[in-house]
């Protein structure tokens, strides 16, 4: 269980400092399980010519997953903490691992020129926009804004027909809204993964949305045998979850 490093409140997670504090002393966590988990839904997407942002790396390693899944056209991973950055740098040059770029940058200000990337990754750091949300069918007009101007950043450093995959609790009555907004022009179609809890794996293909798109759900290979509900309910996702979209 992460008690010793959740904040007191939901509330805290929108607060940069705590994230430096909970990164300088905790040396890895995966948000809403790592990548063996959602290997059978992102692997098909990859491939070597791919150049990849992942949005809100914290200490996780799936930028090193990215790499020996194949990925060369490079891979660069941004966080709002500049200790976790650090860190991050410190341990891939322990490792000598090359190919992953580490940057301090903010998700609501993206600063990349537009087209920049084929594909965009983000694993539970839009959930953290939802914790003050306030009613989930009518969010806070600020928590509006903010996924507003997180969604409109991505789609503008997409290249043509890129992809934006987004892993969340946030189920599709709640994310459609803002995912099918009239100034993003993606498609959208999810899948879930997990035991107990529903994981949420979404994508979103630029340029491909028709004007009757309502979104759908996709089937793809069935994920791999895990025993995860023990996990799952020991682990600060759960925390996390009942602050995201309570119901």
């Amino acid at each position: 269980m992460a008690d010793d490093v959740a904040p007191c409140t939901a509330s805290g997670y929108l607060d940069p400092s705590y994230w430096d504090g909970r990164f300088g002393k905790e040396e890895h966590y995966e948000w809403f399980k790592d990548f063996s988990h959602f290997r059978h839904l992102l692997a098909p997407l990859l491939s070597p010519s791919l150049s990849v942002l992942e949005v809100g790396c914290g200490n996780s390693r799936l930028g090193e997953e990215l790499l020996r899944e194949g990925v060369a056209g490079g891979v660069t991973c941004i966080d709002l903490s500049p200790v976790a950055v650090q860190r991050m740098r410190d341990r891939l040059a322990e490792q000598g691992t090359t190919g992953v770029d580490v940057v301090v940058a903010d998700m609501l200000d993206l600063p990349f020129e537009s087209e920049s990337f084929d594909l965009v990754i983000e694993k539970g750091t839009m959930d953290v926009l939802f914790v003050d949300s306030g009613d989930p069918w009518n969010p806070n007009p600020t928590t509006v804004d903010n996924v507003t101007k997180m969604l409109e950043g991505i789609h503008k450093v997409l290249k043509p027909d890129g992809k934006f995959v987004s892993i969340t609790f946030g189920q599709p009555h709640f994310r459609r809204r803002f995912f099918e907004a009239p100034e993003l022009t993606w498609s959208v179609e999810w899948n879930t993964f997990g035991d107990g809890f529903h994981y949420f794996f979404y994508i979103l293909q630029k340029g491909k949305r028709s004007p009757e798109s309502t979104g759908h759900q996709v089937t793809l290979p069935a994920a791999p045998s895990f025993n995860m509900l023990h996990d799952e309910l020991e682990s600060e996702d759960y925390l996390f979850r009942t602050n995201v979209d309570e119901l």
